[in-house]
């Protein structure tokens, strides 16, 4: 693939360095919490001070005990109390203003990562493996994506108690300060603790996707029967318990390997603080304070070693690992969003036309499409038709610009499809797919969907139920329109795949003036006649024989059977990836090639 969109993707296709991750969340943050972010901080710094001072006031209270100065004892009195109960006030304080930022926070940052993945204008993002392995370590992060800021604040504030604790021991001396150094063992193997392991994860991440995808088919509703009578249920927790198992065993072997460096950073700062309280209780004759300092500082300092080493280990590992996911995928999107120079026409005089357009999948060399040459008129109605495996659904991605061609190109109206501005185009088209989604909200809602802008407009998601024939869908519903659909929710209904089906196709016809409608197999549930006789009436309109003005829309149908596309003006039949035949019913019959061969195939069956 040569395409310029394709050499931007390539060149952010590894993940971000940490460093913008972190700025990029910190102007998130900024954007839609400012207050909240600063007032975190700067609490979450301040919460530490007290606490940190206790070893302070020990090595106070120890002297003024061994000199008998009640003053000082007084003063190290008041000072511990006042640490304490500063250290639980400011804290309780800092934990409530956290959890609100953290809760807004949450919602922001779901919004953006959802509104991301709706606004890529193709679909590579969501069919390739190396990316569907990506998105699911984001999809588990971004509901605890918000920690991050707690997380870097908190890391922060455990940094500052460090670099006061060792204020306080370079006081006594000032060779103490290399426990600090002895920290630092410690320090490297928990930070990279969390990357060796979260690469270990993401490298096995087709495992974990395929157990969930195992759980989640065996405890689904819609596939007990047949689970039930092949007796598979066995099979499937066995497939589960496998797939699991080759995650694990990969993630595994990180773990071990990290715990081990992990423990030997431990096993040096623990021989140095050791060596340090030797040191000042002997080496330099230190008074009783200074000895009660250092080890109260090197409990301390062990204390916020541990803490910071953990904290910089979920950052590290779970939210600035989310954070680099999340920059990669605004970069990702970015990339695909490339504005056109062309606006999408209002109408179509000419029509599309597809020139030596050649696709394969990414990631793959096996082409779908090879040197296809088709010309759709303006206003006509085209049936694709060929068997499983022809290209019929990848030419339907294409025109819809779910994908870019590997080679050649598509004209609409004699305009690059490619430099049309993708948006623009999107809002040109409509379309009903076989493999629809099930959009459990009110029915009204459910069919609306298909033009957001008139989503609570009653009349015009009556027209396109219309157009769908699926009034009697909604007749039969307990309150019409203003049905919850779904069993899962409150006075949810359940609805048959039919009758989904159906309500998907009226999603679709929601645009009255579509420049381009994609029916790809829609109607699969529906009888044959019924099938026909909707179409029927559709193509009737679509070539101008209804109530609806024409804007030279091209109708394109896919379907397998041939009582339904023989209505059609142009019928293309695909076969091996290349386009082999075009033409009416009454030439393509005629000519006796592959569509009179599949048609005569079927209609033996109905005699």
């Amino acid at each position: 693939m040569n395409s310029s969109a394709e050499v931007r993707v390539d060149a952010i296709d590894e993940l971000p360095p940490a460093a913008p991750a972190m700025l990029r969340m910190f102007v998130l943050g900024m954007r839609s919490q400012p207050a909240l972010l600063y007032v975190s901080f700067g609490l979450v710094l301040l919460a530490a001070l007290p606490g940190v001072l206790t070893p302070f006031w020990l090595r106070m209270l120890s002297d003024g005990a061994v000199d008998g100065d009640r003053r000082a004892i007084e003063i190290a009195a008041l000072g511990l109390a006042g640490s304490a109960v500063g250290t639980w006030f400011l804290a309780t304080i800092s934990e409530r203003i956290q959890r609100r930022f953290r809760e807004r926070m949450s919602i922001a940052l779901e919004a953006h990562v959802a509104g991301l993945q709706a606004d890529v204008a193709t679909i590579e993002l969501h069919e390739r493996p190396e990316y569907l392995d990506r998105l699911e370590v984001l999809r588990h992060q971004v509901f605890v994506l918000d920690h991050l800021y707690l997380s870097l604040f908190t890391t922060i504030g455990w940094l500052f108690q460090l670099l006061v604790v060792t204020g306080l021991l370079v006081s006594v001396h000032p060779a103490l300060i290399l426990l600090l150094v002895a920290a630092v063992p410690t320090f490297y193997a928990s930070g990279r603790r969390a990357g060796v392991e979260r690469d270990a994860e993401e490298q096995s991440a087709s495992n974990s996707r395929f157990a969930r995808h195992i759980f989640e088919t065996a405890t689904d509703v819609s596939a007990s029967k047949e689970i039930r009578v092949m007796g598979a249920g066995e099979r499937l927790a066995t497939r589960r318990e496998d797939a699991w198992r080759d995650w694990y065993d990969v993630v595994s072997v990180a773990r071990w390997g990290t715990a081990v460096w992990q423990t030997l950073g431990w096993a040096v700062f623990a021989g140095s603080f050791i060596g340090a309280v030797v040191f000042v209780a002997t080496g330099i004759n230190g008074t009783p304070g200074e000895v009660v300092l250092v080890l109260s500082s090197g409990a301390l300092l062990a204390r916020y070693v541990s803490l910071t080493v953990g904290e910089i280990g979920f950052l590290r590992g779970i939210w600035l690992d989310g954070a680099r996911r999340l920059v990669w995928l605004e970069r990702y999107v970015a990339a695909k969003q490339a504005a056109g120079d062309v606006d999408a026409p209002d109408a179509l005089e000419e029509g599309i036309r597809l020139r030596g357009v050649s696709f394969a999948y990414p990631g793959t060399e096996r082409l779908v499409l090879e040197d296809v040459d088709l010309t759709l008129p303006a206003g006509a109605v085209v049936a694709v038709v060929g068997e499983n495996g022809a290209g019929k659904t990848t030419l339907v991605k294409l025109l819809a610009r779910m994908y870019e061609p590997t080679a050649g190109r598509i004209e609409v109206d004699g305009a690059d499809l490619a430099r049309i501005d993708a948006e623009q185009w999107r809002d040109r088209l409509a379309g009903a797919f076989q493999d629809f989604f099930r959009f459990e909200f009110l029915a009204q809602e459910t069919v609306g969907l298909g033009e957001v802008e008139r989503i609570e407009d009653r009349v015009a998601v009556g027209t396109a139920v219309g157009r769908a024939g699926a009034d009697d869908v909604v007749t039969k519903l307990r309150d019409g329109l203003d049905t919850q659909l779904g069993p899962t929710w409150p006075e949810g209904v359940e609805v048959s795949f039919g009758q989904w089906q159906r309500l998907a196709l009226a999603r679709g016809f929601m645009r009255d003036e579509p420049l381009l409608l994609i029916l790809d197999e829609p109607t699969a549930a529906l009888d044959a006649e019924t099938e026909h006789a909707l179409f029927e009436r559709y193509a009737s309109a679509a070539r101008g024989g209804g109530d609806e003005p024409g804007n030279g829309r091209i109708t394109v149908l896919v379907s397998h059977r041939f009582s339904t596309v023989r209505m059609a003006d142009l019928i293309v039949v695909m076969d091996g990836a290349h386009v082999v035949e075009v033409g009416s019913h009454e030439e393509l019959i005629e000519a006796g090639g592959k569509y009179a061969e599949l048609y005569e195939i079927q209609a033996a069956a109905y005699r």
